[in-house]
């Protein structure tokens, strides 16, 4: 499994003890760094972007990013993610995560930060156009605007 974005690592240190082999791709070598450091070689963690990331075609059967699309600065770079997350995901591989929609305190939470809010009304389309099928957007109960998405790769075809 590839996590793309752990940040601190919340995530990434509930993951570490439920699959088997767990990579994480990580933007700032800070953060990159406190990770290694914090979880002793039980995960892969790689200093990197997610809109190029350093690994091979079809080498994971699945990845995941968790609140963190709305970090990515512009609409083409999260799409470029989500091609990329297509391109190393092996065939019949799995796409999911959650991310923040806007409201008030969200936005204050990033007051200073970068926040490109990922519409869920048109997140289909755009894991569509990154060849991504089976595509399921599920909003959480309002007033929440957070959602939750999975997506496959397709199954080579012969």
């Amino acid at each position: 499994m590839l996590e793309i974005g752990p940040g601190y690592g919340p995530t990434t240190r509930a993951l570490v003890g439920l699959v088997p082999k767990l990579t994480a791709l990580e933007l700032d070598p800070r953060l990159a760094e406190d990770l290694e450091r914090t979880l002793g070689g039980r995960a892969t963690i790689v200093q990197g972007d997610g809109s190029a990331m350093p690994f091979g075609d079809d080498s994971f059967s699945a990845v995941v990013c968790f609140t963190m699309l709305h970090h990515i600065p512009s609409a083409e770079l999260q799409d470029r993610l989500f091609a990329e997350a297509c391109r190393v995901l092996r065939p019949g591989g799995v796409f999911a995560g959650s991310d923040s929609g806007m409201s008030l305190g969200v936005r204050l939470l990033h007051v200073g930060d970068t926040m490109v809010v990922v519409d869920p009304d048109t997140f289909d389309g755009r894991l569509s156009r990154a060849d991504f099928t089976e595509v399921r957007i599920e909003r959480a109960a309002p007033p929440r605007r957070s959602f939750r998405f999975t997506a496959r790769k397709p199954h080579e075809t012969g």
